[in-house]
């Protein structure tokens, strides 16, 4: 084969190789897209659909994801009931991928609808686990007032780490 005949199966060899390079497939999409991501979770009324756009403006946002059979979700879910005074000024949404019935059976239980600033809905389309690359709940993403990333947890996290994390923001 001639230098001729091989020069544009080289050409495109290495603008393969360059195109594929330019590809990060090791972030999570929260990792690009440090924002909100546009959810939609549905309200324990099985009709009401909670949009990220109906998040109250200049408020920061605590996105909890939770398994109602999950004891640290359990747990978190006692304790942000005990200290609903401390986090009246964060906007908390909490998502599930379990049933409506296991969703409001958990919501009576721990008393969150208590808590005005507490929506709770399952996310029926299971965008939140892919966005951010879930393994172990609870999932929080926390976010400033202006919808920008703080920081993920995934797993327990004390509620007093929690607040001091959106310290500045509030």
């Amino acid at each position: 084969m001639t230098l001729k005949r091989s020069l544009p199966l080289i050409l495109l060899l290495l603008f393969s190789v360059a195109g594929f390079a330019q590809l990060d497939t090791t972030q999570a999409p929260y990792q690009r897209f440090p924002h909100v991501p546009p959810f939609q979770i549905l309200l324990g009324d099985s009709a009401t659909v909670y949009k990220k756009e109906a998040l109250p403006k200049n408020k920061p946002v605590l996105l909890l994801i939770f398994s109602p059979e999950c004891s640290h979700c359990q747990h978190t879910a006692e304790e942000l009931v005990k200290r609903k005074n401390e986090f009246k000024n964060i906007e908390i949404v909490m998502a599930t991928l379990h049933s409506i019935s296991q969703m409001n059976a958990f919501v009576k239980t721990y008393g969150l609808n208590a808590m005005p600033n507490v929506v709770v809905g399952k996310d029926v389309h299971f965008i939140l686990p892919a966005f951010y690359n879930i393994h172990n709940l609870p999932y929080m993403a926390l976010y400033k007032a202006n919808g920008d990333l703080i920081r993920t947890v995934e797993g327990s996290l004390p509620l007093d780490k929690v607040l001091a994390l959106f310290k500045d923001t509030l």
